[in-house]
């Protein structure tokens, strides 16, 4: 981990269309001073707002995670925050003229290039972490969710999926070394959904700017001419759908084997940072997902309280 906390030297931009709210939106990742942490800036809204990412303003984990204060609100923030984290960059100022950010291809990739080209650059204040020295454990038996941080030397994180379908079943990912690996092994990887869920979606007002040019579509259901027809129709696809001999939709090519546990790797990274500090510790997960993840969070930030307020006083350094 950097010794010394890091920021970015230039604004740099992306543009596209928000994933569930279907927006144009516009991201802009600015620098900002020493112990800012990361917040989001609505500039399309008068004063232009500012949230911190805090897991206190979480309000919504429908497909996604959504902070507001002050009435002002933003959905999806977690690949934006898992870029910024995962580059372990701890202060910068996320503007945004829209609610959501952009999809882009639905990874983080072109998050981690704008700000790679924005050129991270070291601050003179000691970077604050905090370390883990002690387990803290989430478990959803219900669900069979299980999230857990020990002790390590370093940021890590390995997680476990596991599907009934052949296109997916059992997926691992451990990533030992975030700052050689985050940028190459995990920000690539795309969200993704199963064709089951598509128009459930659609009629709970989510995905209205997916398409299958930002989302691997899992198939995991016979499909006939009517259901591709409604797919074309919902999509407002021109070419032919096909059911693809890989088990995602059109045959889209992975970016790797297991690319849906890499980006749940990401998504858990990206609400990790609702912590507020970046974390020396080893997380692991298990069949994990937003809601998961913001329980995870919440149950960290009681257990080390303490700490936490330590951090924000200044009184200690990681």
């Amino acid at each position: 981990m950097h010794r010394k906390q890091r920021t970015v030297q230039k604004p740099k931009s992306c543009n596209g269309i928000g994933l569930h709210t279907g927006v144009e939106s516009t991201i802009t990742f600015h620098p900002a001073p020493e112990d800012y942490g990361i917040r989001f800036m609505r500039s399309d809204i008068k004063n232009s707002p500012e949230i911190k990412a805090d897991i206190d303003h979480v309000v919504d984990i429908s497909r996604g995670t959504t902070i507001e204060e002050n009435n002002v609100r933003i959905h999806t923030v977690e690949h934006a925050l898992a870029a910024v984290t995962g580059l372990q960059i701890d202060n910068v100022l996320i503007e945004l003229n829209s609610k959501e950010p952009p999809v882009m291809d639905g990874s983080a990739k072109d998050f981690v290039d704008a700000l790679l080209d924005a050129g991270p650059i070291l601050q003179d204040k000691k970077r604050k972490v905090l370390e883990i020295n002690r387990a803290v454990n989430y478990t959803d038996y219900y669900r069979d969710i299980d999230i857990h941080v020990i002790p390590s030397d370093r940021f890590r994180v390995t997680f476990l999926v596991e599907y009934p379908l052949p296109a997916l079943g059992t997926q691992y990912e451990a990533i030992y070394n975030m700052e050689e690996d985050f940028a190459v092994e995990v920000a690539p990887a795309r969200t993704f959904c199963f064709l089951s869920e598509v128009e459930m979606l659609r009629e709970q007002g989510l995905i209205k700017g997916g398409s299958l040019d930002n989302a691997l579509v899992i198939v995991d259901k016979e499909i006939d001419k009517n259901e591709i027809e409604r797919l074309r129709h919902l999509f407002g696809i021109e070419e032919t759908i096909i059911h693809g001999v890989n088990g995602v939709l059109n045959g889209k090519v992975l970016r790797f084997k297991n690319e849906p546990v890499r980006h749940k790797t990401l998504d858990l990274i990206g609400d990790l940072a609702l912590l507020g500090f970046p974390i020396k510790g080893h997380v692991t997960a298990a069949r994990a997902g937003h809601a998961s993840n913001v329980e995870f969070v919440k149950k960290l930030k009681k257990e080390y309280s303490k700490e936490l307020d330590k951090l924000r006083n200044g009184d200690i350094d990681g």
